[in-house]
Order: structure tokens, then sequence, then C-alpha cells
């Protein structure tokens, strides 16, 4: 069994994101340990000699934070924060989900500034430890003062044992972006594998739709050097060697945008994963609750530090890059069952008495659609709340579930083109795709067969999607993210 630990260097995306399929447990360093033991001493040096506020550990919260804490309820305060702050409601977050931001909430705190005990640094790495999942619902954060009622429903699971927290612990857990950023996290890596997934795909498609090869030549990506577009290109013309089909002669001039434009298009979009990466690398190692406390300089801070609008910019830009991957998947599906280029009308023998592939691509412009919608942005709303105190706000949260949604949704359209291309490329036999497209199809065909006639579309529909999903599980990140 593998081991993470956690501490005072560097914790990468890649790092968080491993640990969806792999056997391990937590660790704090040492450094760290000592870090957050020193932080939690000068602070209760601070609460025993001075009868100054100090906002969240002797005082109320929000617009009450002028309301002096008698010292005696020092410990109950935080008590009621968690359990008044649970309100979220909707959907369960999804379990790998929920541990990542529990996993997410132990790195910040053991970075050593938010004031905690090593006693609950170690409450949460075993709740890890032991494969605990957090329940914690999808709604109720703004993305600002923190994901507060994501997170306070994290709380609720620390102290539903009798776990008592101290001075400034129920703050620390509430302030802080780990709802939002796991959202962040996980959106990008499972973005990076729809990539990969739809340049394999497309390769696909081009072979069926007999398109040309020109547009993928280096010398073209050479005078538009944006990175993604090289990227995109490159992993193609490696997905396509060996295909016969792709060698062969052309009676087209140009193909349309949606293969023509596929380095352009999927390039663009992991210049956005890529982009995603560096702030999400960023935010694992930040600390996001408030105040701040910073021993050797004195100082205890009230800030801003969980104000999540770094992320939902980020996150909105993801939305958009991740639906344009369906988006232009969707188009390819509508030119295979157009009835051009020696390929029948909806890819179906005797069409008319067959509607073949017809609503298969009703389907995808459905969920292209509502990708769209779902692409609005979240960050640029924003609700006034606690009386005006917390006046403008990130609304990462939403951003985050959004972007959820369409990854989802865009991992659909691959399934269905996919399950088209597939169809497609039977007319082009006995001539053969590349092996590595070869493969994939081969996959498909051991549970979808050769349509000759109509047959019920959704159980075709259903098994792709798990010849999809097993296909990504196998899938690692690319060499850059």
């Amino acid at each position: 069994m593998s081991k993470l630990i956690l501490g005072l260097e560097p914790t990468t995306l890649h790092d968080i994101v491993s640990t969806l399929t792999s056997e391990h447990i937590v660790e704090t360093s040492d450094a760290a340990n000592k870090k957050v033991a020193k932080c939690r001493t000068y602070l209760e040096h601070k609460i025993a000699s001075s009868d100054a506020p100090i906002y969240g550990i002797n005082t109320g919260f929000g617009s009450m934070c002028d309301v002096k804490i008698s010292d005696d309820q020092l410990a109950l305060l935080q008590e009621n924060l968690v359990k008044s702050h649970a309100c979220g409601m909707g959907d369960r977050v999804p379990d790998d989900l929920a541990r990542m931001i529990l996993l997410l909430k132990i790195k910040n705190m053991c970075l050593g500034h938010s004031g905690v005990t090593t006693e609950l640094v170690q409450r949460l790495v075993d709740m890890y430890n032991s494969k605990e999942v957090p329940v914690i619902y999808q709604l109720g954060s703004l993305g600002a003062s923190g994901d507060l009622a994501p997170l306070a429903h994290l709380g609720l699971m620390i102290i539903e044992d009798g776990f008592v927290l101290k001075e400034k612990e129920g703050i620390a857990i509430l302030n802080g972006t780990q709802f939002s950023l796991a959202y962040a996290a996980w959106c990008t890596a499972m973005a990076d594998k729809l990539y990969q997934l739809a340049n394999l795909i497309s390769v696909i498609s081009l072979d069926a739709y007999d398109c040309m090869s020109s547009p993928f030549d280096p010398d073209l990506q050479r005078v538009r050097a944006h990175k993604g577009q090289v990227h995109a290109a490159a992993m193609i013309n490696d997905l396509w060697k060996g295909s016969e089909l792709k060698d062969s002669e052309k009676k087209y001039v140009q193909d349309p945008y949606s293969f023509r434009c596929i380095p352009q298009v999927h390039g663009a979009t992991y210049d956005a994963i890529l982009h995603l990466k560096k702030v999400v690398n960023t935010e694992i190692n930040s600390v996001t609750d408030n105040p701040l406390i910073f021993p050797d300089k004195d100082k205890i801070l009230s800030g801003g530090n969980f104000h999540a609008q770094p992320l939902a910019l980020a996150i909105d830009y993801l939305s958009t890059a991740v639906a344009e991957l369906g988006s232009i998947s969707e188009r390819r599906i509508f030119q295979l069952i157009h009835g051009v280029r020696g390929l029948p009308q909806f890819l179906v023998s005797e069409a008319g008495l067959n509607s073949g592939f017809m609503i298969t691509q009703y389907t995808a412009a459905s969920i292209a659609s509502q990708n769209k919608q779902l692409a609005t942005p979240a960050s640029v709303d924003s609700i006034v709340s606690c009386k005006g105190q917390e006046d403008h706000v990130s609304m990462a949260a939403n951003a985050g579930t959004a972007c959820y949604k369409i990854v989802k949704n865009v991992q659909r359209i691959l399934s269905l083109e996919l399950l088209v291309a597939a169809q497609a490329l039977e007319f082009r036999r006995p001539a053969k795709s590349s092996s590595k497209a070869e493969a994939l199809v081969s996959q498909l065909r051991k549970s979808v067969s050769y349509f000759e006639n109509d047959r019920a579309m959704t159980v075709d529909i259903q098994a792709t999607e798990e010849v999809v999903e097993q296909y990504l599980q196998g899938l690692q990140l690319t060499t850059e993210l």
C-alpha cells in the first residue's frame, strides 16, 4: 500500500487524483506536525494573555464579528458554528469527491497557519485512513467565506463521536475552498482523459468520413504554435499511424471544420486544461481559512484567502473548454450520418424502413445543448449575504458542480460518437484504420454488433458507455498534467 505524505512540501494535482485509483494511506510530515503545534501554542498564549477581540476565536462570525464571546464559551462557539452552518441541500457529493475534500482539508491545515491542534489534524487523518466518506451535499456554498455549508457537514462528521473542538477549530474547518477545489481537481483530471479519448475517437471518425491528413501536418502547427494545437495534432498523428484509410487517395479538396479543425479545437481545450492545472496546484498548496496565524511575526491576520474567485474563473473556463469537446463531437456525428462520401444516410441499409442512427444525433444534440446552458459562467454572479458583510462572492462551488455535469455529459457525447463512427467505419471495409483505433472498435464489438436493421438503440448506447468508462479508467494523465 502506498503512502501519501502531506506537509510543507508541494502536493500536486497528480498526487491528489492518483488517490482515486490507488490503495494508500495518508500521513503528515514531522515538519508539518511541528509547525501546526507551534502555531497552536502561539494562539493559546495569545488567547490567555490578551482580552483583545480575535475574529472567529473570541468573537461572533460574519456580521456578528463585533460580538465578544466569553472565555468559558469559546469551545461552544466552535461547536455551534459547525452545527448552525450545516445547511447543505441537494444530492450528496459523490464518494470519491467527498474523500478528496477531506484530503484537501488535511493538506490545508498541515501547512501550519490555521491555529488548530495536532489532535484535530490526526482526527482527519484517521478518518481518511479508515476510509470514512463524509456526507456532504452539493448545494449551499457561495464560494466565499469558504465553502461554509459543505464543509460544515464535514465538521459534523468530525464531532459526531464526541470529539471536542477547541478555539478556532470550527472556523478552520468551515473556512476554505476545499469543496470547490475538489471539483476543480477532479474535473481537470477527467477533462485531460476526455481530451485523449476525443483524439482517439476522432481518428475513427476521420477514417470513417474518408478525411484528409493534411490538416494534421506538423508544418501547419509550427506556424501557429499554440501549445495545445501542436499537442493535439501530434497525438492524433500518433494515434493514426498505420491506417490504410489515412493514406488512401482522396476525392475531396477539403473536409468540414469538425474534422479539419480538430487540432485547433481540441488543442484549445488542452490549453485550458493546462491552465487549470496551474491554478489547482497553487490552490492545493495554499492556506485558505481565516484568520491566519503567523507566529514568527507575531501576527494574526483577518483577510480573504477563503474567497474562491481564482477557482471560479478557472472552472468556468474549463466548463467552456470541455463543452467544446462535446460540441465538435456532436458535429462529427451529424456529418457521419448525413449520407455523403459513400456512406448511407443514417448509416443503415434500407433507410426509410430503418431510421438507423437518426435519433442518436438528436440525443447528442440535446446533451450538447444542455452543456451550453451549464457553461454559463457562475463567476459573474454575486448575491449579497450576511447583512452585507459578505457583499461579493465567487459562486465557485456552483461553477464546480456545473463543470462536473458537463464533464459527465461530454463523456456521453463521445460514447455516441464512438458508436456512430464504428458503424460508419464498417462501410470502408476491408480497409483498416490504425491499430489503436481498431483496438477500441474491437473492444466495442464485443458488446455492440454492427447494425443491420433497427433495434432498441438504448441497449447499445449503454454498452458503449461501459466500454468508454473502462477505457477512461485505464488512461494515465498526459505527461504535462
